[in-house]
């Protein structure tokens, strides 16, 4: 066993001293050792849980003959550092949570590793770390939350909060309603409701073969999700004797799977940037065209929250990601997973309970998948946008641009009613080197649908968006404008034409126009000039290519 080099030998005496200076027994010292990394806190609610999945997973760990030593990695909840400084710490938390793994389980040579993650950046560091250590591993997310209630009617987060303020700016809810918005519309612990980052990356995860089969929809207050978690520890401790490692895993047939997964989902624009990143750690390149390609050739048989109607709650009853692989199954690799299972076999033995919550191929929702990459004068490098949540009325459309050098000052223009029909709102230098750390622009387009102006207004910026959002709002424009992408350029009143069928996203200027501009162009200056955010500035690549940081 790996961990036989700090317990082995007369060599390693002071090791041992200290390791039953922890309270190990005697017993349990030859068994594997195992990591536990949890994500728990008190201010996440898709993580409030954990302490409860923690005592599961420690008691699956036993049974299963392995010894268990948790260790925490910071979490943030992307909900509540929308809008200000806190957001900029966001994407970069994923590199902060991938290096923590590696340094703990490398520093002590676990035998293997279980992860314990529910929220949006956690999900891909735990998984980019797992890949990258390649011990074996097994991911346990914390589980969605219930839909909220409010005089008979179901709530969610995005649209129910954050849409809200655009309405209450119009006056279509009163000062009452909005505080009883606010104390309803999460009820409890687990990640928020609909298809947003979360969940779209727990259903990856799952897809992808790294957590147990109905881990990624069990609901975060259910028994299944105890027992799920008591497997789970028990399961890497199998894994271990069987020397079953993330990278026989996470092959590119099963990157392959979890992008049709995605996509017939209408999942996350983020899993754009998480995908190719967790790829890279595993040793399989995974591009914008693979994502275009697959969204292309696989339906969208889940109309989920935000572009939809159904909550996680629903997927979950109508069977979770198991039923939708048995939809996928004709077009799905045989890939292996964590549980032992294959592919195939989960699908087979998968039941759909509910024909219109995941529905079958010849009534899909939409004929392609959720995403769609679309590229131009204006995005050299490439673009994205959650076509699923995008009215017909809006998947072509060309209009005015409005050009804001942050996502504050769009915000305060569309809340004060500066932003009129057949306009597009242009935020740049909330890139990853501009923001930096590539902020999520919810609060803006949230705004745009609760003030009415969703099907006649478009958003596009080098930022990024939260799974939450759903209209015409294309993100990641690459290159940046930091880098000197086009969109850096861009004036008020500037024509930009938009087609998401023909994927196309254009500037309508000259060449010899934008070579002018660019003649007397020069970057910002960085906004954020010390401490993490600056070493990350530095160092982190594209959002092209996943948003990593150079090695």
């Amino acid at each position: 066993m790996k961990s036989d080099v700090i317990k082995k030998g007369v060599e390693k005496l002071p090791h041992r001293a200290l390791l039953y200076a922890t309270g190990i027994p005697r017993t349990e010292i030859n068994k594997p050792f195992i990591g536990v990394a949890t994500s728990f806190t008190d201010i996440i609610p898709g993580h409030i849980g954990m302490r409860d999945l923690e005592r599961f997973i420690e008691k699956g760990i036993h049974t299963g003959g392995g010894y268990p030593f948790y260790f925490g990695v910071p979490g943030i909840c992307d909900g509540i550092a929308m809008g200000h400084r806190g957001m900029h710490y966001s994407l970069p938390s994923r590199e902060l949570i991938a290096d923590i793994v590696e340094t703990i389980a490398e520093a002590h040579q676990f035998d293997g590793l279980v992860l314990l993650t529910n929220c949006d950046k956690i999900t891909p560091g735990m998984l980019m770390a797992a890949a990258r250590v390649n011990v074996p591993a097994i991911i346990v997310t914390a589980g969605p939350m219930l839909a909220g209630h409010m005089k008979g009617r179901r709530l969610s987060l995005v649209k129910d909060t954050f849409e809200a303020i655009g309405k209450y700016q119009k006056g279509l809810i009163s000062d009452s309603e909005i505080e009883e918005l606010e104390t309803c519309a999460c009820p409890g612990a687990g990640s928020c409701q609909g298809m947003y980052t979360a969940n779209t990356m727990a259903c990856v995860t799952e897809a992808l073969g790294m957590s147990l089969s109905g881990c990624s929809t069990s609901l975060a207050v259910s028994s299944k999700k105890r027992r799920i978690a008591f497997n789970s520890g028990m399961k890497i401790v199998e894994l271990v004797k069987k020397d079953i490692t993330p990278k026989k895993i996470l092959t590119k047939k099963a990157f392959e799977n979890a992008i049709k997964v995605d996509m017939a989902l209408g999942g996350s624009t983020n899993t754009v940037l998480h995908i190719p990143a967790i790829a890279r750690e595993a040793g399989v390149f995974v591009s914008l065209e693979m994502f275009d390609r697959i969204s292309r050739n696989t339906p969208h048989i889940a109309n989920m929250l935000p572009g939809g109607i159904h909550y996680l709650e629903d997927l979950e009853y109508a069977g979770g990601i198991p039923a939708v692989l048995k939809r996928l199954k004709p077009t799905l690799k045989n890939t292996l997973t964590v549980s032992g299972r294959r592919i195939y076999d989960i699908a087979h033995k998968a039941e759909v309970v509910n024909a219109d919550v995941i529905r079958p191929i010849r009534r899909a929702y939409h004929k392609e998948g959720g995403i769609a990459v679309l590229s131009g004068s204006l995005a050299p490098d490439g673009a994205v946008v959650k076509q699923t949540a995008v009215t017909p009325k809006m998947l072509k459309f060309k209009g005015r641009a409005c050009v804001f050098e942050s996502e504050e000052e769009a915000l305060k223009a569309i809340l004060g009613g500066k932003i009129k029909s057949g306009s597009v709102v242009v935020i740049r230098y909330e890139g990853p080197k501009g923001g930096p750390g590539m902020r999520e622009m919810l609060n803006a387009t949230a705004s745009i649908a609760g003030m009415g102006l969703g099907e006649s207004v478009a958003l596009i910026t080098d930022g990024r968006f939260s799974g939450g959002t759903r209209g015409p709002c294309i993100g990641h424009i690459s290159p940046e404008a930091m880098e000197g992408g086009p969109i850096a350029v861009i004036r008020d009143g500037d024509v930009i034409r938009i087609d998401i069928p023909k994927r196309k996203i254009d500037i309508l200027l000259s060449e010899g126009e934008i070579k002018k501009r660019f003649k007397t162009w020069r970057p910002q200056n960085p906004k954020i000039k010390k401490g993490w955010l600056a070493r990350y500035a530095a160092l982190v690549t594209s959002a092209s290519t996943g948003a990593v940081m150079k090695i």
